[in-house]
């Protein structure tokens, strides 16, 4: 499979930018290379986007452990110890052979994150991914987060699901500076970062949300896949308690002056203290758009 496949082309078309796309995906490789290893091995957490094989909804989640957990044990391969827990959406996913996934890992320490997509395998201690795209972004949109902290005796509190957004849950949405999307493609699964000032992602609706698409790296893997596939899932992390809700549905682009994602709620999981995390408050990051 090439580096890009006929959604993201259509859309670099669209935009004009597909001479500065080809010459940023050759950035995009199969190999982990030893900077990247060393990034992996200081993360506490890392999103993962996949399919659910029973249902075919896209979601995305996190996982967590000591810096460690993630690593490079290959060249083209990483290992997770853990997984999510048996009520997430991608328990089912993260343990079934050959899952298409995508991954990101995000250090708002630095600003650096990183992304690996591949195929899954189970192992005993939790998963390995044996990677087909290795690619690093810009900390463009990323907010400093300085420090965290670990508190082992957080638990995950009951999960909540729902067909929409509750009231409190459009407040969390709204409130958000950061979110994570996962997409599809053929045979494959993409998880990337989305970021802006609170309120950069709107409520349209309890069952709809939306936000600006920023200019990035011009690749438009992301919006490429929804061209080609609208299934998409969206992960929201409250950075303090822990909190997660994860959105599955269905997401389209609408062109004009400022490019906006609409995405509609099929399902929401809310599952409070999820992450025992505590991260720092935000730095904003200096280059987040003011959305009107």
């Amino acid at each position: 499979m090439g580096v890009y496949h006929a959604g993201s082309r259509a859309v670099q078309e669209r935009v004009g930018v597909r001479q500065l796309a080809d010459h940023v995906g050759r950035s995009i490789g199969e190999g982990i290379k030893p900077v990247a290893a060393a990034f992996l091995e200081l993360q506490p957490q890392l999103v993962v986007g996949a399919a659910d094989p029973a249902t075919g909804r896209v979601w995305a989640t996190v996982v967590s452990g000591a810096p460690g957990f993630v690593r490079a044990t290959g060249p083209r391969q990483i290992s997770v110890a853990g997984g999510p827990g048996a009520a997430d959406p991608l328990a089912t996913a993260l343990s079934t052979e050959g899952t298409p996934v995508g991954t990101i890992a995000l250090d708002p320490r630095t600003r650096r994150r990183m992304r690996l997509n591949g195929r899954l395998r189970p192992t005993a201690r939790g998963f390995a991914v044996e990677a087909d795209q290795v690619f690093a972004n810009c900390p463009k949109y990323l907010q400093r987060r300085e420090t965290y902290e670990t508190l082992p005796d957080r638990r995950p509190g009951e999960t909540r699901v729902g067909g929409e957004l509750t009231p409190d849950q459009a407040e969390f949405v709204t409130r958000a500076d950061t979110f994570f999307v996962a997409t599809v493609r053929e045979g494959g699964a993409d998880a990337s970062h989305r970021g802006g000032n609170p309120g950069f992602v709107r409520v349209d609706a309890p069952g709809e949300l939306s936000w600006r698409d920023y200019p990035g790296n011009a690749m438009f893997l992301t919006l490429g896949n929804l061209a080609a596939d609208p299934r998409a899932g969206l992960l929201f992390l409250d950075w303090t308690t822990g909190t997660t809700l994860q959105l599955t549905g269905e997401a389209h682009t609408e062109f004009g002056t400022d490019r906006r994602v609409r995405f509609t709620v099929t399902e929401a999981v809310e599952t409070p203290s999820a992450v025992p995390l505590r991260w720092a408050a935000p730095e904003l990051s200096p280059a987040n758009p003011e959305d009107l």
